[in-house]
């Protein structure tokens, strides 16, 4: 038999004021236990603490990332743990010098949190928010029963204003899309976006309280288009292939690598000017970019995607005694047509099957599996306003934008089309998804059944909260414990963004009907607030 897995790995990135290829000193992370949940808390002493030496993933003129690899066994109960960085000091005084995260009893799950859209669109009066109150919501909570992880599905971060007040703005200007697809994306460029990039989740990643957040508990992270810029994926192939979005792409990657899976990023990302084979030299300079070395949780694409010339990273972990998720990966591979390859799904439910099978015969089966997407999977359709946006009526109306500006808010600023397109063609329920969706749906009902495992699905990306279902016809009569169609798909409002206008909330809940994915599975959405109607 397989025993239970009795430590969690996880890891803590910090980075550091300049660099460069030459390494000087190295970190040190020391750790100790504090003891369990609930328990006094005697002085520590300098033998009590383990020393951790860091990892040097990255290193330019600028700033140097450092990992530190932390391993903390599992007890009878819930225990919690400390560190710090002994001479260092955080640019934030808001930080506390002294971070503790909690692990789980051997016996029990992880108490988790999930969240989405954690950033403000372009354009939203950040003032009137009030700063970021579900933030502070979640460290309350998090005081009275510590989270052991937070799963973020999408959206950590929002980089879209590259195009409003960064190095992409001249580009954005250029109002002949022929033009603008034809720009180059020059090593300056790339040099000037990287830089914004870096900027802005510096900024981000240091702000209260979701920094305070990420010194304490653990996060598990996949990607979405704000990550990288507004609709990135989803537009047409022919704009989508162009120099600057194949340059963004890469250059966003690099940094959701560094900041959300503290992992060595690519030696080097797409310029137009560099037509080589292997790293970019012009990239290099006085720079160190460490070896990747993916750990055993990520479950890595066969192939490079269409526009981030990278392969996908999927996630397996498991969560405590009873749960493990899959995480996956629906924004590298993503275009207007597809949101992973065929192959990555046999990738996935391989690893899923392998795991699940492993944990039940170490006679610790997993009962719980969380699947983590980026976009709601049970949802209402809009295929009537696909279909108007598509329609030959728009035509006069874009020719009217681009001549005299009229109804220019209703196009996007990148490949002209209808700027609500690219939302929709997100959407696992848009029409260009339906046979991927019902066989990703289908491919989960499976492994539920074969491994008597209740699935639940977590998406965001819409902002408005909801609760999906999917669910055996009911002409089968079959109890809900013992369904294993019955997945349940928790949509989460965005942890920070604006919500919608009340009227799409009210138009998304009238659309909301029993839909039929086959013969044996209906699905829906459950009601759980009251419509508002105005006067």
């Amino acid at each position: 038999m397989v025993p239970f897995p009795l430590a969690i790995p996880t890891s803590v990135l910090i980075v550091l004021n300049g660099g460069g290829k030459e390494q000087k000193s190295v970190p040190t992370l020391s750790l100790r236990r504090v003891g369990a949940l609930g328990e006094a808390v005697a002085e520590p002493t300098e033998s009590q603490a383990k020393q951790i030496p860091g990892i040097r993933l990255y290193s330019d003129p600028r700033n140097t990332f450092w990992r530190f690899d932390i391993s903390v066994p599992m007890e009878p109960a819930e225990i919690q743990y400390a560190y710090e960085l002994p001479g260092l000091r955080f640019s934030n005084p808001e930080k506390p010098q002294v971070n503790r995260f909690s692990i789980p009893a051997a016996g029990e799950s992880m108490r988790l949190m999930f969240h989405s859209c954690n950033g403000f669109s372009v354009g939203t009066d950040e003032e009137a928010y009030s700063g970021t109150p579900l933030w502070k919501d979640v460290m309350r909570k998090h005081e009275a029963a510590p989270f052991h992880v937070m799963l973020g599905g999408g959206d950590q971060i929002y980089n879209d204003g590259i195009r409003v007040s960064g190095p992409l703005r001249p580009w954005t200007d250029i109002s002949n899309p022929k033009k603008r697809r034809d720009f180059p994306f020059s090593e300056k460029l790339r040099a000037e976006c990287d830089d914004y990039y870096l900027k802005n989740y510096l900024r981000w990643y240091n702000t209260a309280p979701f920094a305070i957040a990420n010194g304490q508990i653990p996060q598990v992270n996949i990607w979405d288009d704000h990550d990288i810029i507004d609709g990135f994926g989803s537009y047409v192939n022919d704009f989508m292939t162009c120099d600057v979005f194949r340059g963004i792409g890469g250059t966003a990657h690099k940094y959701y690598m560094l900041f959300q899976h503290h992992m060595a990023p690519p030696v080097s990302t797409y310029t137009s000017d560099f037509r080589g084979e292997g790293a970019d030299p012009a990239q290099l300079v006085d720079t160190f970019v460490a070896e990747q070395a993916p750990g055993s949780q990520y479950i890595i694409g066969a192939k490079p995607g269409p526009y981030v010339a990278e392969r996908s990273f999927n996630i397996y972990a498991r969560l405590g005694a009873r749960m493990a998720m899959l995480g996956i990966d629906a924004r590298t591979e993503r275009t207007r047509h597809q949101v992973n390859y065929p192959e990555t799904y046999k990738l996935l439910y391989q690893r899923v099957r392998d795991e699940l099978q492993a944990a039940a015969d170490s006679e610790q089966p997993i009962d719980h599996l969380i699947l983590l997407l980026g976009i709601p999977i049970a949802y209402p359709r809009l295929t009537w306003l696909e279909n108007i946006l598509r329609s030959p009526i728009i035509g006069p109306i874009k020719f009217l934008s681009r001549r005299f500006g009229i109804g220019g808010g209703l196009f996007n600023h990148f490949d002209g089309s209808v700027d609500l397109l690219d939302d929709l063609d997100d959407h696992y329920t848009a029409k260009t998804h339906k046979v991927e969706r019902r066989e990703l749906i289908e491919g989960m009902q499976q492994i539920a059944a074969e491994f008597n495992v209740r699935v639940t699905m977590l998406g965001g990306d819409v902002h408005l909260a909801a609760l999906g279902r999917f669910y055996s016809n009911p002409k089968l009569k079959i109890p809900v414990e013992e369904d294993s169609r019955y997945m349940v798909n928790v949509v989460s409002s965005a942890i920070v963004n604006k919500p919608p206008p009340q009227a799409v909330a009210n138009l998304l809940a009238r659309r909301n009907k029993i839909h039929h994915l086959n013969k044996e599975t209906d699905e829906t959405l459950l009601d759980l607030f009251d419509l508002v109607t105005s006067p």
